[in-house]
């Protein structure tokens, strides 16, 4: 079978997500590491920031051969960081409330969940809309939207913790 030497679109946009999702999620975990004293959970976090940094660079190797992808290099700011980081919370809502909702046998649960969900949804597409305005979303550039996700993940793995 004669392959193309690029990802498929669709393949591009589930590793644009899950780095996305992982970076921001490096950030939080070292930002949060220098307050926590227990030493458990201090190694329980020093494992998950080791797991994502290496899961990070197994991905970044994927990003030559995406569609569109021209590796500019720009600088994120940290209003860029906490948008992403609500925009990512708002998908994840919505996620779990679907989910919720279809094991929801109460119908008056049902309905509340519902209107949660509307509202999540709606939260949503007002994050969307802020980040597509400031330029830190821009979804309907696949080569921005993937130099984006490297220079987030360059800085979550240069991150000091």
């Amino acid at each position: 079978m004669n392959r193309p030497n690029t990802l498929a679109w669709h393949e591009t946009l589930e590793l644009h997500e899950l780095m996305a999702f992982q970076s921001i999620g490096l950030m939080k975990l070292k930002k949060a590491y220098r307050h926590i004293s227990d030493v458990e959970l201090r190694g329980i976090y020093e494992k998950a920031i080791q797991g994502l940094t290496s899961n990070i660079n197994e991905l970044i190797q994927f990003y030559p051969a995406a569609p569109g992808y021209d590796n500019r290099n720009e600088v994120r700011n940290d209003r860029a960081f906490y948008a992403g980081d609500l925009l990512g919370f708002c998908k994840a809502s919505v996620r779990n409330y679907a989910i919720a909702i279809t094991e929801t046998a109460t119908p008056a649960l049902r309905k509340v969940l519902t209107n949660q969900l509307l509202k999540a949804i709606q939260l949503h597409e007002r994050v969307y809309n802020y980040m597509y305005k400031n330029g830190y979303y821009p979804s309907y550039d696949l080569s921005q939207l993937l130099n984006n996700d490297l220079k987030i993940a360059q800085q979550a793995l240069s991150m000091n913790y």
